[in-house]
């Protein structure tokens, strides 16, 4: 038995037939689309059944059964739309903490060395107290995108 039976109102119904016919939307949405009208219930249809949706239309059953959820739980612009991710991960490093970094990596590397390597810049950032951890994947994200930038400007 279906967890999400799907019940489409004839608006949605036309809107979503409407949005294939002109196939000006992406992939995604056009197959989210084709989706529920062939998983829709509603005014006495007979719906496809998972497995028959996902070989018609060559996608995965969890696919099917994420996009009947979503129509279910919270409607059809979520169903159709591509959401954003919800986790949100602050920076590392603020932008004083980045200029520290630009700095210590203009500068003279320590003595026996040619140069500065992400992980000493890390370990030598920590030690000035800039920072009390940094990785070495985090500076060489950081020097990345603010040094490349600064040349690719004009």
């Amino acid at each position: 038995m279906k967890k999400h039976i799907i019940a489409l109102k004839p608006a949605e119904r036309e809107t979503l037939s409407e949005l294939i016919a002109s196939g000006k939307a992406s992939a995604r949405k056009l197959t989210h689309a084709r989706i529920l009208l062939k998983a829709d219930q509603g005014d006495g249809r007979t719906a496809w059944t998972d497995e028959a949706i996902s070989q018609a239309l060559d996608i995965s059953q969890p696919t099917v059964q994420r996009v009947r959820r979503l129509y279910v739980t919270e409607g059809l612009d979520a169903a159709l739309n591509h959401r954003r991710p919800k986790r949100f991960r602050p920076h590392t490093l603020d932008g004083e903490q980045e200029a520290h970094l630009i700095a210590v990596a203009c500068s003279t590397p320590p003595a026996g060395r040619d140069r500065w390597t992400l992980r000493l810049l890390a370990d030598k950032m920590v030690e000035l107290h800039y920072v009390d951890s940094v990785s070495h994947e985090t500076i060489r994200q950081t020097l990345k995108k603010r040094l490349f930038s600064k040349f690719s400007g004009s």
